[in-house]
Order: C-alpha cells, then structure tokens, then sequence
C-alpha cells in the first residue's frame, strides 16, 4: 500500500461555502477512477447547518438566528459549521486500500483520538454515536457518503469558535448532547495546525491499510 500513500495528498482550500464544497467533493468522486489519486481538503465553512440524508427535521433548528440550513448528501443528522472548526474531508477510495465503511470510521475517530493525545487531551468514542467525545461532551462529528467504494465528507473537529448555533440544534440528532472545543479543553493552537495534525495522521493510518 506505501506506492498508494505516496499519491495522496492534502489540498488546503481556506474557507469555502458548504454548497461549494459539497458539489466539488461529488464532482471529484464522480470523475475519479481506479488511478485517481486519494485527496484529503482542509478547510472551514461560513456559518451553515447541514442535514444528512434522511435527517429529522424535529432535530432542529428551534429557532431562527439568521444560519442558513442545508440539506447534505452525507450520512447522520443536523450538525453546525462555523470559523474555527476545522473540517477534513476525506475523498479516499475505501476499495482499493481494501477498508470496509466501519473501519473507516473508526480510522477517523482514531486519528481525532489521537491528535488530542498530542495536546495532553484524552478523547473517546460513544457506542451508537459517530464521532469524538471529551468527557461526555461532542468535539468531532463525523459524517460521510460513499459512491462506487470511494468516501467523502468526512470529520469536523471543533477548535476556536463559537458553539452558540448548537443550542438551536440536538446536535447529531441527539437532545441535550453537549459540545466542546479544542480552545476550551486548553488547546492553544489554531484550526489550521490542528487540522495539519489530524490529516497527517489520517494520511499516516490509510497507507497502512
């Protein structure tokens, strides 16, 4: 698998609309074939709501605050995006590198796991719930949409922003869940270099698939 890491590459996209993103991601899985280099995007959206395919509306938004609300073809529920959060979208054909959905995801959760561990924070998963999760309360949500055995979407990991739209929300369609940040966890560094962490190991645990 090393000549297959070798092709991948991480594209640092700066802040883009999440309908931008989201077109480009399903243009790049549509066009791509069995040679096409895996991508990883670092990036940050404007102010959004997102909800997944087949997403409850009774999960909110409850009120209106001015954050536009769009419907995502990714899995899962209605999440939030803002400056500050870090977004990794993972364009990776799972086929060839021989990973099934689930371990996939659990590759992600891991790298955000581990990208923590780096800044002396301890991190875990919660059964039934994708994502990462610091004592309790949400600080990466996963979700992610795969065509042909190829991924995208990704993870979204919180890291200096402001978590006010989530108290319109049940965030991941879950009530009441709580949510964090890396700043608030004594993380003293930016989106961008935690994102540079985080893909670099995502990159370091797909080529030893």
């Amino acid at each position: 698998m090393a000549a297959v890491l070798e092709t991948a590459s991480i594209r640092r996209l700066g802040r883009v609309a999440y309908s931008e993103a989201e077109a480009a991601m399903r243009n790049f899985t549509a066009r791509r074939d069995a040679h096409t280099p895996d991508e990883l995007w670092l990036l940050e959206h404007p102010p959004v709501y997102t909800r997944g395919a087949g997403a409850n509306p009774a999960h909110g938004p409850r009120f209106a605050n001015g954050i536009p609300v769009l419907a995502s073809g990714r899995g899962g529920e209605i999440t939030y995006h803002g400056p500050g959060q870090i977004v990794l979208y993972t364009l990776v054909d799972l086929a060839r590198r021989g990973l099934k959905v689930k371990q996939f995801v659990a590759l992600l959760e891991q790298c955000v796991i581990d990208t923590l561990a780096l800044h002396g924070v301890k991190a875990e998963r919660k059964a039934g719930a994708p994502g990462v999760y610091v004592r309790g309360a949400k600080v990466a949500a996963l979700g992610l949409r795969v065509a042909r055995g190829r991924a995208y979407h990704g993870v979204a990991l919180n890291v200096d922003m402001d978590l006010a739209p989530f108290a319109a929300i049940d965030p991941c369609g879950f009530p009441g869940l709580a949510v964090t940040q890396a700043r608030d966890l004594g993380i003293a560094v930016s989106a961008a270099e935690l994102g540079e962490q985080l893909a670099g190991l995502v990159l370091e645990k797909i080529g030893d698939a």
